[in-house]
């Protein structure tokens, strides 16, 4: 066997069959579990493919990242069909090698060839990496702040 880093990177729509190495390898960059999320997008991307953008790279058989998106037509009062970024991964040992980027192009070209005019994702302040490889990736502060209230909150 030859080194990840030589093997052939291959792009493709993610798979029922990956949840679990999706799930997996989620957990691993985030340390929770959030198989509730994913197998809830599982079921929605089957039930509704044309609203979801889902890729995985594959090398040597094994799911080495995966980019999940949906669609949106004209919702927050745009007239724009938006592409919304929800979840990213690379495995940590493949980390470094382009495939994420890869993945983000692919995104990207996925999204134009759907008409999407906007490519849009959020992710805490404190996740450095993560913020990192948006801003590579050609990510910039949006015009809107995000706004969150718990309800667990009484009164105004």
């Amino acid at each position: 066997m030859h080194d990840m880093k030589d093997a052939e990177l291959a792009l493709r729509a993610a798979q029922e069959h990956d949840l679990e190495s999706v799930i997996a390898l989620d957990r691993s960059h985030s340390g929770q579990s959030r198989r509730g999320f994913f197998e809830k997008r599982w079921r929605a991307m089957a039930g509704a493919p044309e609203a979801f953008i889902s890729l995985a790279a594959e090398q040597e058989n094994a799911l080495v990242g995966f980019v999940l998106a949906h669609v949106l037509d004209g919702e927050f009062g745009g007239s724009e069909r938006v592409v919304v970024l929800d979840a990213v991964g690379v495995a940590s040992d493949a980390r470094g090698k382009g495939i994420g980027s890869s993945l983000m192009q692919a995104l990207v070209d996925e999204a134009r060839a759907r008409g999407g005019r906007e490519l849009r994702t959020q992710a805490r302040w404190d996740q450095r990496g993560l913020l990192e490889f948006f801003a590579k990736a050609g990510f910039r502060l949006a015009p809107s702040v995000v706004l969150e209230r718990s309800t667990g909150e009484v009164g105004w």
